[in-house]
């Protein structure tokens, strides 16, 4: 298995999946360096198509969110598979128990200009439920703008970089 480079911000590190880590979300276990409310839905879903679809786990794939403080993994981020037309998607969750503290926001603050360093990146995107506010406010305080235009299943929208 290749070696990803972590990205640290000011209070995070986004490391890469370990091949235990994936193993042990798809068979329902926790590991003790977990937040106790991690990984929700969305990460086991996550885990089981890493091996389907195997760019996600590269270097521009999907991390997890360790705080630098504790060293718990609060939530995990992630790119998908770069487009033709040089766009390409993120998504991110945070455990409930460490949501509204900014981890979001300084994720993905990470991880678009890390996106970008991608060959042939032009655009980098998010889709949002029109119901969830917070994480509307993520993507705007990220310095996404709003993606006008864009085709999208009812009650989502989009975010891209300016």
């Amino acid at each position: 298995m290749p070696v990803i480079p972590d990205l640290t911000t000011q209070r995070l590190v986004l490391r890469a999946w370990t091949p235990e880590e994936i193993d042990a979300v798809i068979a329902g276990k926790r590991l003790p360096h977990w937040a106790e409310d991690f990984p929700a839905e969305g990460d086991k879903a996550l885990a089981g198509l890493f091996e389907k679809h195997p760019g996600w786990y590269g270097t521009y794939g999907h991390r997890q969110m360790i705080e630098r403080e504790s060293g718990r993994v609060v939530g995990a981020i992630g790119l998908f598979s770069q487009q033709p037309d040089g766009t390409v998607e993120f998504g991110y969750g945070v455990a409930p128990s460490h949501q509204g503290l900014g981890y979001a926001t300084e994720a993905a603050r990470a991880m678009i200009v890390h996106a970008l360093t991608m060959p042939g990146t032009e655009v980098v995107f998010a889709k949002v439920s029109l119901d969830n506010p917070a994480s509307l406010r993520v993507l705007e305080k990220a310095g996404l703008v709003p993606w006008t235009g864009l085709e999208l299943e009812p009650g989502l929208t989009a975010f891209r970089t300016p």
